[in-house]
């Protein structure tokens, strides 16, 4: 899908819109004692196509057509894999990962809030900061990991380079948990912000893996400053 086109549905190959048709822009009436951050914000939500169409589908979160379409381009997933995913509140991207794996895949998803159960998903309420979330979660997989996948972000500050360093810091962290739980040839696939302080995270990458790459899907915002590493063949240490 090219940027701007509509997503388009999960049984269908037609675009999809609120109404089914041709769908009016909504628009917020000032009031309410809302800020103008806010109502921008909500403003956006209803005017948003991915928004709406994650809702017909189902999906957890608009950020689900952002793994949909890294999947696409990269051939992250396999049936029968088994998957990490860090950050994974609200639960969009296990949803995906999990349709992917199918039934005799397995999923895990790893986040500091209470994410409301998804089929068959294991989720876990840990921090990924805490040095005892890698040994959690090799204890509960059935064997390593084929996949890793971050699309964590901290809440924005409005600071741009303390966003970007904070994101990056979040990304260096699910790096560190890949490594450790990836099966040899494994992938990991992660959020960042482009901003230069990504370099030492993709030199790094660049050591551990056969081929990294950077990827901006047609849902992420024009306007952010996400981007996404998809990194392929882990090579596993020798010790």
């Amino acid at each position: 899908m090219s940027r701007g086109e509509k997503p388009k549905g999960r049984n269908t190959g037609r675009s999809i819109s609120a109404s089914g048709g041709r769908r009016r822009k909504s628009v917020l009436v000032r009031g309410g004692g809302r800020p103008q951050s806010s109502i921008r914000w909500l403003q956006r939500q209803l005017n948003d196509p991915y928004v709406l169409a994650a809702k017909e589908n189902g999906y957890r979160s608009r950020a689900a057509f952002k793994l949909i379409e890294l999947d696409d381009k990269f051939k992250i997933f396999a049936s029968g894999n088994t998957v990490v995913d860090l950050g994974a509140a609200p639960g969009g991207w296990s949803q995906i990962a999990s349709q992917k794996v199918g039934r005799r895949g397995n999923v895990i998803g790893v986040d500091t809030q209470f994410i409301d159960p998804i089929g068959s998903v294991t989720f876990l309420q840990l921090d990924v900061s805490d040095a005892k979330t890698i040994d959690k979660i090799m204890d509960i997989q059935k064997r390593p990991a084929d996949v890793v996948l971050s699309d964590m972000a901290a809440r924005s500050t409005g600071h741009a380079s303390t966003d970007h360093l904070r994101v990056i810091t979040l990304a260096e962290a699910a790096a560190e948990i890949a490594t450790q739980i990836l099966a040899p040839g494994g992938i990991f696939v992660t959020k960042v912000f482009k901003g230069g302080t990504e370099s030492r995270l993709l030199h790094e990458l660049k050591l551990q893996f056969d081929r990294v790459k950077h990827a901006k899907p047609p849902s992420s915002r024009s306007g952010s400053a996400e981007e996404y590493v998809v990194a392929k063949g882990f090579r596993q240490p020798r010790h």
